[in-house]
């Protein structure tokens, strides 16, 4: 409603039995009824002014591309314009408005909704798609946030601003996925000629629904709880076969001769079912006789990716990389979509190899693959030549008559598969080659590994959607505050470590801490007696040993963090070594060294999707354990204690553990709800709320109303008889 009101001009003055016009107005004037609103007060010095224009609400924000607003008050003369303003930089306040328009994406619009109501309409002019790489059109998003700016409508008389409404446009790009659709829904084919799918009633993705008897979610167990109250008719898929009169129902060895003549030829899509869940059409029949009905062939359906699927070639035959299966090689695996792998094989050389996978050419692996869209997708190959050998090759096993040189062996096969949906957009294959040169047999390590990475190349790939998957890298991170990446997480690893060819920590390397598995790794320092005489250079460098397998500070909460937001990483708690303890070094020992490396990861659930828990980690510690490190000349080897350059091997330890919170279940229960048992019919054995049994809910036998009916007519049966019975003829006879 629209508050109007009056204003008064003073009269003239007047005589003394004549009442003044303005006291007239204001005693009339505190009624305010509906019906005096806006109107004069019936003299010629009284007089009704416009009401003063309003919006409602006066603020908006906006984050699509319609806003709508309502301009209250005098709108017959009045004037809207649009600008674009922004916050003062010294006082952050926006100006006053103004009637001047300005130059915007949007389009303002009014529609008269009453005689003092407008309504102010602004419609984006600009589309929301996101811009594609490398595109130059103007009409779409560069970036997701794509709007972000403040408008200001004012509405104007005679070229001054009488109200003005604020606009924050905050509005964001439409992500829509390339193969919308394709996902995690139910394909249903068309239906235009058939019913909606063999089993309409099934509506939950991956989940039984309750009555659908067809549902094929359902397991056997399931179906047992409700398969006497199954969705009867076609919703429930209990559609009735074609008739027997149909020429396709009856065959050559159980039909009579006269059959195909008078048998009734209609195609197959025809249905009667189809009007109840779309508005489907018929298929006119061919004219002409015909004593076969045609078999319609279907379309071969897309088959999509899903996670842990198999990649397929063109044939159809499994794309196979080799990999780590029993505790050996096999070397050809199948390659399942999203999964992650990175495996090493070792292979004993006594001469050259000839074959796969140790001998391959770039024209064998470009092959083709199926993108899982209907498509294809070439695998890139990209060579490399290895000029360390000492990754690959550790010891000598044999010996042979003489050396032999072997050229071009394949050393590792990387593979990068970039993924969109439910298919692959681009493979790349990294092949690293070397020569070996040998006069002894070797042991040849190969590496097989596959990442899969969604969207463009600089991506990395995530361990989760959203919560960690168990075998999946735990994500850590630094915080960047150089350069445009201001206030943004680098990602990174926690390592741990990770023991090769003779176990030594110069030579060992780290692995990734893998999220819910437990693990506990280590090398081996050679230490001497000089060595022992400086404690301090001796912690010194088994604190940095420690220290490089853990350089993030930050450890992200779930498997698919964003660098940006802050919230989605927790802080990584370090238990520092109090440098204050007095150490008690020795000429040949040395304590508090920091020789064990624990990280204790707490993970919780935070979720459902789809039926699968979805874990999160709520914190990470890092401990340091202190061992005392000693010569020990005993066993008849004291070497050690008389060369001073002479090395012993210490031990240096790494260990994670992954340890689950509880959910909690709500307040513990006070004493009173554990000893109060006289109601509980599971621990008392006298249950006075089945004293009324089977009128009460404890009865499943039946349905509760038919076993109300039946036990009110037994009572009523019980009181008449008892009625009518012999006692009660005594006491009437004894009354009369």
């Amino acid at each position: 409603a629209t508050y109007l009101d009056t204003q008064v001009e003073r009269a003239p003055p007047v005589g003394p039995n004549e009442e003044d016009a303005g006291a007239k107005c204001n005693r009339l004037r505190p009624s305010l009824l509906p019906g005096l609103r806006g109107r004069s007060c019936g003299t010629p010095h009284c007089r009704s002014t416009a009401p003063p224009s309003v919006f409602q609400p006066s603020r908006l924000t906006a984050t699509g591309p319609d806003v709508s607003a309502l301009l209250l008050g005098h709108t017959s003369d009045t004037v809207l314009s649009l600008r674009s303003v922004s916050p003062s930089n010294t006082t952050g306040l926006i100006g006053s408005p103004s009637c001047g328009n300005g130059v915007t994406q949007w389009v303002l619009t009014t529609v008269q909704a009453g005689k003092n109501a407008v309504w102010v309409q602004l419609r984006l002019r600009k589309n929301l798609r996101l811009c594609g790489k490398n595109e130059t059109d103007a009409d779409c998003c560069p970036k997701p946030l794509c709007v972000l700016e403040t408008l200001q409508v004012s509405a104007c008389v005679g070229g001054t601003p009488r109200a003005s409404l604020l606009i924050q446009a905050e509005i964001h790009a439409r992500l829509v996925p390339a193969n919308a659709g394709a996902g995690n829904k139910t394909i249903i084919p068309n239906q235009v000629y058939q019913p909606l799918g063999s089993c309409p009633c099934d509506l939950t993705f991956r989940a039984c629904d309750i009555r659908c008897c067809c549902d094929k979610d359902c397991s056997v167990e399931e179906v047992k709880l409700f398969v006497s109250h199954c969705l009867p008719g076609p919703f429930g898929g209990q559609v009735p076969a074609a008739p027997g009169y149909q020429c396709s129902e009856q065959s050559s060895a159980n039909s009579p001769d006269w059959f195909p003549f008078l048998c009734v030829n209609s195609p197959p899509e025809n249905s009667p079912y189809l009007g109840l869940f779309y508005q489907g059409d018929t298929i006119t029949s061919k004219p002409g006789p015909s004593f076969q009905s045609p078999v319609l062939s279907a379309p071969l359906p897309v088959r999509a990716y899903i996670q842990g699927s198999p990649i397929l070639l063109l044939t159809d035959q499994y794309f196979t990389i080799p990999q780590r299966g029993l505790e050996q090689c096999v070397n050809n695996a199948p390659v399942p979509f999203l999964e992650n792998f990175n495996v090493n094989c070792v292979t004993i050389l006594r001469s050259c190899p000839a074959g796969l996978p140790l001998q391959t050419q770039p024209t064998n692996l470009s092959i083709t693959l199926k993108d899982g869209q209907g498509g294809d997708v070439v695998v890139d190959v990209i060579d490399e030549v290895a000029i360390d050998m000492s990754l690959f090759i550790s010891n000598t096993v044999a010996t042979l008559d003489e050396g032999l040189v072997c050229e071009n062996v394949t050393l590792a096969l990387d593979y990068t598969f970039y993924w969109k949906g439910n298919g692959l957009t681009n493979v790349t294959l990294t092949r690293t080659v070397g020569t070996i040169t040998f006069n002894t047999s070797v042991a040849l390590t190969t590496r097989y590994s596959a990442v899969f990475l969604n969207g463009d190349l600089m991506s990395e790939p995530n361990s989760g959607n959203p919560g960690y998957q168990v075998g999946r890298p735990v994500i850590a991170g630094t915080l960047d505050t150089l350069g445009n990446k201001s206030g943004s997480v680098q990602r990174t690893s926690l390592n741990v470590w990770k023991p090769v060819s003779d176990g030594l920590c110069s030579t060992a390397e780290s692995k990734p801490v893998l999220f819910g598995e437990n693990s506990t790794s280590g090398c081996l320092l050679p230490v001497s007696r000089q060595d022992l005489t400086r404690c301090d250079l001796l912690r010194d460098a088994v604190t940095s040993l420690q220290a490089a397998l853990i350089t993030a500070t930050y450890v992200a909460k779930s498997g698919n963090p964003d660098p940006l937001i802050m919230t989605d990483w927790a802080n990584i708690s370090f238990v520092t070594l109090n440098s204050s303890t007095t150490m008690d070094d020795t000429t040949s020992s040395c304590s508090g060294v920091p020789s064990h490396q624990h990280i204790h990861v707490l993970s919780l659930i935070t979720g459902m999707v789809e039926g699968r828990a979805q874990r999160d980690i709520h914190s990470l510690l890092v401990s340091y354990t202190l061992s005392h490190w000693a010569l020990d000349c005993g066993g008849g080897d004291s070497s050690p204690c008389m060369d001073p350059l002479e090395t012993k091997l210490f031990p240096i330890t790494s260990s994670v553990t992954f340890t689950d919170i509880p959910i909690s279940t709500g307040p513990p229960k006070t004493r009173f709800q554990v000893n109060f048992t006289e109601y509980d019919c599971n621990r008392n054995d006298v249950c006075w709320p089945e004293l009324a049994f089977p009128m009460t809910k404890y009865y499943t036998g039946e349905p509760y109303s038919q076993s109300l009916a039946k036990g009110l007519i037994l009572i009523f049966f019980f009181i008449t008889a008892s009625i009518l019975g012999t006692p009660w003829r005594q006491i009437r006879q004894a009354w009369a």
